[in-house]
């Protein structure tokens, strides 16, 4: 038992990363990932697995109940860089839907979004047969497409389920 809580935890992470990236110009290695599980868990009730099954990192609790998640970082230090990826999508493994949380430079969240599995391995199949594409990369720009946007900074969890990052939408 520690004599920290994982909220006090997490916040030194988000501090020491920040730091780390001004004094090197790197990242501070796998912190935007528990960052971001961790921020996914609380901001939109998910149970973290631990161990963890494989192919998916929390369990949905609420509207989203027994789902199986993967949970995705990305920080985004400059908004004009294009290109962006996030990281190797498990698809050979069980799971029902992917968040992919947007993160600022403190590693503070902004935009949380969600793809369905179906959406996700059709986008892939969809994509042709390169090396990136077989190993489930995707850009940040195309999983926003394909995905919904659940949780924002200002507004907290959209209730809209108005899949609003959708080309024509209406918001």
């Amino acid at each position: 038992m520690t004599v920290y809580s994982v909220d006090k935890l997490i916040a030194e992470a988000r501090r020491l990363s920040a730091e780390y990236r001004k004094a090197t110009g790197r990242p501070l290695g796998g912190v935007s990932g528990e960052v971001a599980e961790y921020d996914a868990a609380r901001l939109l009730d998910l149970e973290l697995c631990d161990p963890k099954p494989g192919g998916y990192d929390a369990v949905g609790r609420g509207k989203r109940a027994g789902k199986r998640i993967q949970i995705k970082a990305r920080a985004i230090f400059d908004e004009a860089k294009s290109g962006q990826r996030i990281g190797q999508l498990k698809t050979e493994q069980e799971w029902d839907s992917v968040m992919l949380v947007l993160m600022d430079e403190n590693l503070e969240p902004f935009e949380i979004y969600e793809a369905e599995r179906d959406e996700i391995l059709q986008t892939i199949a969809d994509s042709g047969e390169s090396a990136r594409n077989k190993r489930g990369a995707m850009s940040v720009a195309r999983f926003k497409i394909i995905s919904r946007l659940v949780w924002t900074r200002e507004n907290g969890v959209e209730e809209d389920e108005v899949w609003g990052s959708r080309v024509g939408s209406v918001r």
